[in-house]
């Protein structure tokens, strides 16, 4: 009689968000959310795509997963420890495993710095090294990400942008964290540029293990770096799921509009563009005045009476992908008959 071995237990979480709120006051007493209620889960060296238009919430949620900003309400799990009851001493004990790379690294790089004092400077905040292992942990780090001790004692001005990149990524690994917040990294970059760090980055994460949650609003660069992909509108999650089953099968509509204006060659590409367009119609409402029921629905070819009063719950759609739409069995069927262009509801 042969013995099969039982199967290997998943891995817990690295980091896993529940219920996660975000509120701010603006002038007039009003309140904007711009995180509504988000759930995810990030894996141990995994890579977590997190892609939606500009404006919905993507950097506000990666900053809030850090307590870079505090949650309104919900709990963020971190290597088992919850960061939303964590305040001074111990939270900053823990922000030595969880690091960011900003957009815009000539913003977030001190330009009175040399270059290998930024990358020493998490060293020595989190008393992890004295000056001699800081400076040659830095100068270990800045080989690794293709910088040579040449840029040892230049400032910030003295690089072009794909360098301050490097910077910024070597700066966020040094502390060998568990993972790295990635908002936007390659968006300022020129493409050529931003393959580079690209694939530094994979790199980077086969050398030391790091999870990513990378943040953008390009789905081909997201889905060339993601294990999974996570689409938010207007502040909440509308699908998650694997990358590939993700792009080859999206269900909400307006992610099936995300895939559709990615420009495929052979096919012309005013008809994609077309075709991207009736899915994803009119402009993003106001987050003032967030529409009731599916925030989509305004927006949405499919959407019916129901979308308009009651807000869908997320539910598994087949293949590990989870999607929050009222009739996604029907989109996915041809079932459902999307809705005369003069009938659609206008944008808030």
């Amino acid at each position: 009689m042969t013995v099969v071995p039982p199967a290997p237990a998943p891995a817990a979480p690295l980091m896993q968000a529940r219920d996660v709120t975000v509120r701010f006051s603006v002038r007039g007493g009003a309140v904007i959310v711009p995180v509504d209620g988000v759930s995810l889960e990030i894996g141990p060296g995994e890579t977590l795509g997190l892609v939606g238009e500009s404006g919905c919430g993507k950097s506000t949620l990666g900053r809030a997963l850090l307590q870079l900003v505090r949650p309104a309400a919900g709990r963020v799990a971190f290597m088992g420890q919850d960061l939303t009851a964590l305040d001074g001493e111990p939270l900053r004990a823990m922000r030595r495993h969880m690091q960011i790379v900003f957009q815009d690294p000539r913003g977030s790089l001190d330009p009175r710095m040399a270059i290998r004092r930024i990358v020493e400077e998490p060293l020595r905040v989190h008393r992890l090294a004295g000056p001699q292992e800081a400076a040659r942990a830095a100068r270990e780090m800045l080989a690794l990400v293709g910088l040579d001790a040449i840029y040892d004692r230049q400032r910030p001005s003295q690089l072009s942008g794909g360098q301050l990149q490097r910077v910024a990524l070597a700066r966020a690994l040094v502390t060998r964290p568990k993972l790295v917040v990635c908002d936007e990294p390659v968006s300022a970059l020129d493409v050529s540029v931003q393959a580079q760090v690209l694939n530094l980055l994979v790199d980077l994460r086969a050398r030391f293990g790091v999870a990513y949650l990378f943040i953008s609003h390009n789905l081909a660069v997201a889905r060339h770096i993601s294990d999974r992909v996570a689409v938010m509108y207007l502040g909440q999650i509308v699908e998650e799921g694997p990358t590939d089953a993700l792009f080859a099968r999206p269900r909400h509509p307006y992610t099936q509009g995300l895939v559709a204006s990615v420009l495929r060659p052979g096919l012309g590409a005013r008809d994609q563009l077309a075709a991207a367009a009736r899915l994803v119609a009119g402009d993003v409402p106001s987050l003032l005045q967030p529409p009731p029921g599916c925030r989509y629905h305004p927006r949405c070819p499919f959407a019916q009476e129901r979308c308009r009063t009651e807000a869908p719950r997320r539910e598994p759609a087949g293949g590990g992908q989870v999607v929050a739409c009222h009739f996604w069995q029907e989109i996915a069927s041809g079932t459902a008959r999307p809705r005369p262009a003069a009938l659609a509801t206008p944008s808030a």
